[in-house]
């Protein structure tokens, strides 16, 4: 049988060559096709390979019958309908080591012309001036570089940071102190890496906890000599209170490979500021980095369409046809319980340490303990973590993660328990289905509720007195959001309570600050799930 492949974004000719190598293939590449196009030769196709350009959206996997393999050469999915190729059963893979050293090498090279006012000077001597005083630099040799999130770049950048005689203060609450010291790094809170450092890079994905991460408070915290660089994704740093720590001087410099908007406007203020240098996205935009993203899904199309494996899956966990269709509910579950816990856990992550009872005992639990974990993990670390390298990723951090099968009868006969241990506080999560089969938290540590894990929550800690429901209604019809259902829990009358809020829409910050500043409520959080 033929396997016919469509590659629809330019993709390197290393790339190309090992698919065409294999004779059971047909290989077409077809470049710059409209979305009307490509919904009308999908359907002959059994793969297809795309870059950044190409979007395939739900309406293009709808007429994609004989889909089995969409291939990303690159780290993002974001130009890829996930949901809708999941519903399809089409499996979609992206490559997310392939630009770790281009993206590295770049991050060096900005702080290097960050330092040493490189671009600027440039500039001068093609006016025809000789400025050798006004473009005095600084050394890196003895400073301190702050590395926010160390994943494969971060990690990467800070070898190099050391081969420059830098100092090296890393923020990550998923990387533990035995991996940092083997690394040769200090762990730091983050309010630590901005007073403390020289110079600051971010490496981390964007997501709602990221958004506006480094803003004017975390400018006010950072020495007046430090220098930020961004080379991992636009809307991490907030452009306007960067503009104004720059033209204040409250800060020495940044250097930005990324935007919240792509170009960037022509009338950014970032433009006007001289300690200010930029370039347009080229983080990855190496002829290595392409040849080598080529190289990794052409591989893994190659070899999954040859029932050689699939790595590097978003969404399809390794199991058997007849075994998913048991744990799919439960694979779901999992997933949902680990995004809901990690977005309240407190500290740095040592040890999860997950407890299976009842039916899912007769099968091998590993693609729910992928889903889990990668449910746990994908709050902080966003597209980088997916179904398959979710335990990989874990074990990179130095996160011991235990399953425990377990026969003894509980109160939920068909249950997943997830403890996760910190360097702060643990933190406990009980999950089962209901008899319809939808998934539900029913424990909290010490609190039994029955909290629905879909969709924007209000997650509340509060002292269990009269009237607090009312509160919180009332407080969210003012802000025009619409409760889609609430449970509560309470370790004891009067004692601490957990309120779960399901919601329709997101809330505006003003209506959760209202939260905050209302009686009896200890603790607010927006979850997304």
């Amino acid at each position: 049988m033929i396997n016919k492949i469509l590659i629809s974004d330019q993709l390197a000719e290393e790339g190309v060559a090992i698919l065409k190598a294999i004779k059971e293939f047909q290989v077409d590449c077809q470049y710059n096709l409209t979305s009307d196009q490509l919904k009308k030769i999908i359907k002959d196709y059994d793969a297809l390979i795309v870059r950044s350009a190409t979007k395939v959206s739900a309406d293009i996997i709808k007429e994609a019958d004989r889909l089995k393999f969409i291939g990303r050469a690159g780290v993002g999915l974001d130009n890829v309908d996930l949901k809708a190729a999941t519903q399809k059963g089409i499996v979609t893979m992206n490559t997310p080591a392939g630009n770790t050293t281009s993206t590295a090498e770049h991050t060096m090279s900005l702080i290097m012309a960050l330092s040493r006012n490189i671009p600027q000077a440039c500039a001068s001597m093609k006016a025809g001036k000789w400025e050798r005083s006004k473009f005095s630099g600084v050394e890196l040799y003895g400073k301190t570089l702050g590395i926010i999130g160390f994943g494969r770049i971060g990690s990467t950048i800070a070898r190099y940071a050391k081969a420059f005689g830098m100092s090296v203060l890393v923020f990550d609450p998923y990387i533990s102190l035995e991996a940092a010291t083997h690394a040769g790094v200090q762990m730091a809170q983050m309010t630590v890496v901005l007073q403390e450092s020289d110079y600051i890079t971010i490496h981390i994905p964007k997501t709602t906890e990221t958004t506006n991460l480094i803003s004017e408070q975390q400018f006010e915290l950072m020495k007046k000599t430090a220098r930020l660089i961004n080379c991992a994704r636009g809307g991490i740093v907030d452009e306007a209170a960067l503009a104004k720590a720059l033209s204040d001087k409250r800060i020495a410099g940044a250097a930005l490979d990324v935007f919240i908007e792509e170009p960037l406007a022509p009338n950014s203020p970032l433009l006007k500021l001289d300690n200010c240098i930029m370039t347009p996205h080229l983080g990855a935009s190496t002829s290595e980095a392409q040849i080598n993203v080529a190289i990794e899904i052409a591989e893994s199309i190659r070899n999954a369409l040859l029932g050689r494996g699939i790595v590097n899956a978003a969404n399809f966990p390794t199991v058997d046809a007849q075994a998913y269709k048991t744990l799919e509910p439960y694979i779901d579950l999992a997933y949902r319980m680990g995004k809901f816990a990690g977005q309240l856990i407190n500290g740095r992550i040592n040890t999860i340490q997950i407890t299976y009872n009842g039916l899912m005992t007769k099968y091998k639990v590993a693609p729910v303990t992928l889903s889990l974990v990668n449910g746990l993990l994908t709050p902080i670390l966003g597209e980088t973590v997916n179904f398959i390298n979710a335990l990989e990723v874990a074990k990179e951090r130095a996160i011991n993660v235990k399953e425990i099968v377990s026969t003894q009868e509980e109160e939920f006969v068909n249950s997943i328990q997830m403890e996760v241990k910190t360097d702060k506080e643990p933190f406990i999560i009980l999950g089962t289905l209901s008899a319809n089969q939808r998934p539900r938290i029913v424990k909290i540590n010490k609190v039994y509720v029955e909290a629905i894990p879909d969709g924007y929550i209000l997650f509340i800690h509060n002292n269990d007195k009269p009237g607090l429901v009312a509160a919180i209604g009332a407080i969210l019809a003012q802000a025009n959001v619409n409760i889609a259902g609430i449970t509560l829990g309470r370790e004891a009358p009067g004692g601490l309570a957990i309120s779960a809020v399901n919601i329709d829409s997101n809330i505006p910050e003003k209506a959760i600050e209202r939260l905050r500043n209302t009686q009896d409520v200890l603790y607010v959080k927006l979850l997304k799930v």
